[in-house]
């Protein structure tokens, strides 16, 4: 009999974090599932680990770390699921709530995709997602709806959302034969975002169901606030913006990114990689307005300097802050994220 979800769970070197996801859908789940593991390149073979561990479940080797997109596309290729849901390895289920992912898809015919509500694993376990923001046009900014709440009922009504979250979303196999896989050149981070984008111009939409919930430990692969999760933000705002935006907004967005967003997050993961915080506060509040006074001074002065120093650093964020990471990390990671 085929499952009625496929769960496709990505690893790296995380062994006891998707231990802990899939005891939890065991402990709860009564809807028949499938469980597929892709081990994305560890640095032992944990897809062996854990069948051992975890009778039953399908896992996958891959001796490379094909990214995040790439493992769950390896994964995808293998359901046999009538749904199949992408759920981050460093989440957990806390009661028997998935079957009300496919209720959703069942009692909502245009909904290509759906997230559950996502809560915080630690407590006091406040909401991260409720619904996404649209992002803006040249910022490329949005927000999550709800976000640090706390779960007091307020978010509890069904909506469309113009994103699926990357930790819990469930999509039709129809979904993926329209809009394609999940695109795999980001790497790490804004795969989700992209997929969301290409999945509503197929002519689906994309929807949000509280009645499930999913407990987030998030970023725990790459680290909140890490270099990594930095770098691979910053190229990949740009890499979107390049992607889905057309004509004057593709350019200001280009622009926007190279010039202000890039630098300034570069400044951030320098200072993280030397061990002090608030660096594009002092570059922005003190070495500009000392440099442009040095040049006479003015609005005007400080912004070109401002420009300057920012390209300066921007440049850093290629051939300094990447091979660094490299250095730091080996193999780079793209297990859980968010």
């Amino acid at each position: 009999m085929k499952p009625d979800i496929s769960v496709i769970t990505v690893n790296y070197n995380g062994l006891e974090l998707t231990a802990a996801m899939i005891a939890s859908l065991r402990q709860y789940v009564s809807t028949p599932i499938e469980t597929i593991v892709v081990d994305n390149g560890s640095l032992r073979d944990e897809a062996h680990l854990l069948a051992e561990r975890f009778p039953g479940i399908v896992a996958i080797r891959s001796e490379r770390n094909l990214g995040f997109a790439g493992g769950n596309n390896l994964g995808l290729r293998a359901a046999r699921g009538r749904y199949l849901l992408l759920l981050n390895n460093d989440t957990e289920v806390g009661d028997d709530s998935l079957h009300y992912l496919c209720d959703a898809l069942e009692n909502h015919p245009r909904w290509g995709a759906v997230s559950p509500k996502i809560r915080f694993a630690d407590p006091p376990r406040p909401i991260q997602f409720a619904g996404y923001t649209p992002l803006s046009k040249i910022t490329l900014r949005n927000g999550l709806v709800g976000f640090n709440r706390e779960d007091d009922g307020s978010y509890d009504t069904p909506h469309e959302t113009p994103y699926a979250h990357g930790a819990a979303m469930m999509v039709r196999r129809e979904t993926i034969e329209q809009a394609g896989e999940m695109p795999e050149l980001y790497f790490l981070y804004y795969e989700e975002l992209d997929w969301s984008e290409r999945i509503t111009r197929s002519g689906w939409d994309i929807g949000y169901e509280p009645r499930c919930t999913v407990f987030h430990k998030e970023s725990r692969t790459t680290g909140r606030e890490s270099p990594l999760r930095t770098y691979y933000l910053t190229r990949n705002r740009l890499l979107f913006g390049w992607r889905n935006r057309r004509g004057a907004a593709r350019l200001l967005t280009v622009l926007y990114q190279c010039g202000v967003a890039a630098p300034k997050n570069a400044a951030t993961a320098l200072s993280l990689l030397a061990g002090f915080e608030g660096s594009g506060v002092f570059l922005c509040g003190y070495i500009v307005p000392l440099v442009g006074n040095l040049f006479g001074g003015g609005a005007g002065t400080n912004i070109l300097v401002s420009g300057i120093i920012m390209m300066g650093i921007g440049i850093l964020t290629y051939f300094v802050i990447k091979p660094a990471h490299e250095a730091a990390y080996g193999n780079l990671k793209a297990g859980s994220r968010h």
